[in-house]
């Protein structure tokens, strides 16, 4: 391994013109046998990287040598993503600040110093006229530190003390800290291994967080943390005994209860405590497998959503004096449909704002008390519209969010009475004229005749005729829908002559919940092929050719991307995975790795021989062949706790011992980040500059 390691640092030293001499790094096999409850048996000869220290030195040589080799490959298209960099840069604005929200009487709001990294949390008192208050001043709070991330805050209700949870290393183990706003002070009170934001009483006396576990990193108790006294004394409020569930905390909407959450993949539960007193949480409906519920309060009512005898979920109310007498005292407000899938909603006094998806789209709904009914336009085939921002009940006024591959985020609010429409603002993006560009959506057909919708992005002049370049993208798990929205590096491809291709394959929710079930557990490899499928179509359609085409996806998407790797590599020019979860059977036998026991019911457990074989059918690591692949780019960090290093890590190493082409593959392993890789707002434009440079060099795109 030193020898390795030498060699890589010497190859770093030679002249680019010599990268197709220069072999890559080539790791060690180790015999290592992994077993599953019924019997089967699995060799896994990289199982040798997988350090939970982070501290092996033959592993930690064999990364560095990766990331050498990573500087030799990528050194011929070094300039051009320095460019791509100024590119995106130049579209956002440095100074900018985000739309002030008002809550008890102050305007919250963060900005960005020209320049800067981090933004600054700041407040004004009863109007935005008044002095600021600055609250954190995060580039100082980050200064030396290699990562830095403010992961939640809240303020006291009677606004005098700020609590939040700060990561320094990307891995999500939190640290809270406590400041008195009225003297400046930072309090000594710390609360390690925390996550999630910090929720306070009523009182300003104690702060309610989520304490994770040293090892699986489950989030496993609600403790409660009282002002001036050490963390050694913090209580337990609630302990999570099935690891199979998330567990979070939080207020309701109008202010007057705190709730503790429990989520699985197929279950909610929900126990609530008057935010005045909360000594005794109370469940809103007891836990039930395939039973899924989530209540919010205003006035003298919970307004649920839940898919109670409901798929595609339905909003439910119950009456403070019923709501002990459980599940059967709840009404509807608005039914189970077919067509329209209930995502999530906001109440407020007199109304209810509702997002909810049809079309493949997600649009905003206002329902009044009296029942009258209405939808916010949208003037584009593909967009992204959410709910921001309501954090007072007693207004008219309902603000949401608006942008689509073509048109930046803007912020408008609503008057449920008059039908007023105010814009807040609009992201301001320099240099961007959005009338150079054309978006639309096409629905593309699956193998099993399925219409899957794609979200498009091109230039006007744009002509089908297979020549252009198609940047694909896609996600497909965990029933999380992939919007088309806007991003500032968009128009480095689009100025380019590429198209870009949103695919909402079956996995999310883009269609509704059937949508999610029809790509998970045993038919997960339906997101695989509609993403294939996806990709032919186009072609067939002259959006592309065959071999013009790089495929990016990452975690869960990146698991995507593997798939499709192993699937249909010729379809390929390029595959892009970032932060990718290749090894599903390892990691899924292994309870002790972080957030594995949470999955069971998204993608199977593998101590079950049914599930066993389908996964071991699709793995990416596990169905690495003797094949020809195309050129790949795979990210990393080495503080990942979502999907660890490793996992990529032997998927590459598998990748280079086994693959038949001469295609570059490319590496790249972040030593000082986590799953959202390194920290501060253009940070990862350098990251997302130095793979499109590589793209663009692997698609000839000039």
């Amino acid at each position: 391994m030193k020898k390795l390691l030498c060699a890589a640092l010497f190859t770093a030293l030679i002249a680019p013109a010599a990268i197709a001499q220069t072999a890559p790094p080539v790791a060690a096999k180790k015999a290592h046998e992994v077993k599953a409850p019924h019997g089967a048996t699995r060799q896994d000869e990289y199982y040798w990287l997988r350090d939970d220290t982070r501290k092996n030195p033959d592993m930690l040589a064999y990364l560095n040598a990766e990331n050498a080799y990573a500087d030799l490959v990528l050194a011929p298209t070094k300039a051009l993503a320095g460019t791509i960099y100024d590119e995106i840069v130049s579209h956002i604005k440095q100074d900018d600040s985000s739309v002030p929200v008002r809550r008890r009487g102050y305007y919250y709001y963060t900005r960005f110093d020209t320049g800067a990294d981090y933004p600054i949390l700041a407040r004004r008192k009863g109007t935005m006229d008044a002095p600021e208050e600055i609250l954190l001043n995060q580039p100082e709070l980050a200064k030396g530190k290699s990562f830095y991330q403010v992961r939640g805050w809240s303020v006291s209700k009677d606004g005098r003390y700020l609590a939040w949870a700060e990561d320094l290393t990307g891995r999500r183990q939190n640290t809270l800290k406590v400041k008195d706003l009225q003297t400046g002070a930072l309090l000594a009170d710390t609360v390690t291994n925390m996550e999630g934001t910090p929720t306070w009483s009523d009182d300003g006396k104690m702060i309610f967080y989520v304490d994770k576990d040293p090892v699986t990193l489950l989030s496993k108790r609600i403790k409660v943390h009282v002002i001036g006294t050490p963390a050694s004394a913090d209580k337990t409020v609630y302990e999570e005994k099935d690891d199979s569930f998330y567990i979070g905390i939080g207020r309701t909407s109008d202010d007057k209860f705190i709730c503790i959450f429990m989520q699985s993949t197929v279950s909610k539960e929900q126990k609530c405590a008057p935010a005045a007193k909360p000594d005794t949480f109370t469940s809103i409906a007891p836990r039930q497998r395939d039973f899924e519920y989530a209540a919010d309060h205003v006035g003298n009512r919970w307004v649920i959503l839940t898919n109670w005898n409901a798929k595609n979920y339905k909003l439910m109310a119950v009456e403070d004096a019923h709501a002990a007498h459980g599940r059967g005292m709840w009404k509807d407000l608005v039914p189970v449909s077919d067509a329209v899938f209930i995502e999530d909603f906001t109440p407020f006094n007199g109304f209810i704002a509702i997002e909810e998806r049809s079309g493949g789209n997600k649009r905003v709904r206002i329902l009044t008390d009296a029942g009258k009914s209405s939808f916010i336009d949208a003037d584009e085939p593909a967009y992204t519209m959410g709910l921001s921002g309501n954090t007072e009940v007693d207004t008219q006024w309902v603000r949401y969010t608006y942008d689509s591959l073509v048109t930046p985020t803007t912020t408008y609010e609503t008057n449920v009475q008059t039908g007023e429409r105010r814009t807040l603002k609009v992201q301001p993006v320099p240099g961007y004229d959005p009338s150079k560009y054309v978006t639309e959506r096409v629905w593309a057909t699956a193998r099993d005749g399925t219409k899957i919708p794609v979200s498009l992005v091109y230039a006007k002049g744009f002509k089908k005729d297979g020549t252009a370049a198609l940047y694909q993208e896609a996600y497909g798990s965990y029933g999380a829908s992939s919007d088309p929205g806007f991003s500032a590096s968009n128009p480095s491809l689009l100025d380019r002559g590429m198209v870009i291709a949103i695919a909402h394959i079956r996995g999310g929710q883009e269609m509704g919940r059937a949508w999610y079930d029809d790509g998970h557990l045993l038919n997960k490899k339906n997101s695989f092929t509609d993403f294939i499928d996806v990709t032919r179509w186009l072609v067939a359609n002259g959006y592309s050719k065959k071999g013009r085409v790089a495929a990016m996806g990452g975690s869960a998407g990146g698991l995507l991307m593997g798939a499709v790797a192993n699937m249909a590599p010729e379809d390929y020019g390029l595959i892009i995975a970032q932060v990718p979860f290749v090894d599903v059977v390892t990691t899924m036998l292994d309870a002790s790795i972080p957030l594995t026991t949470n999955e069971y019911d998204e993608w199977g457990n593998p101590a079950d021989k049914k599930y066993y074989d389908y996964m071991l059918s699709y793995s990416p690591y596990d169905n690495v062949a003797a094949q020809n692949y195309p050129a790949m780019f795979v990210g990393t960090g080495l503080w990942d706790s979502q999907v660890q290093y490793y996992e990529p890590a032997k998927w590459v190493a598998r990748l280079r011992a086994k693959k038949t082409d001469s295609n570059p593959l490319v590496f790249r392993v972040n030593m000082e980040a986590g799953h959202g890789g390194k920290s501060g707002r253009f940070e990862r434009y350098r990251q997302e500059a130095e793979w499109t440079a590589f793209m663009f060099q692997t698609l000839g795109v000039k």
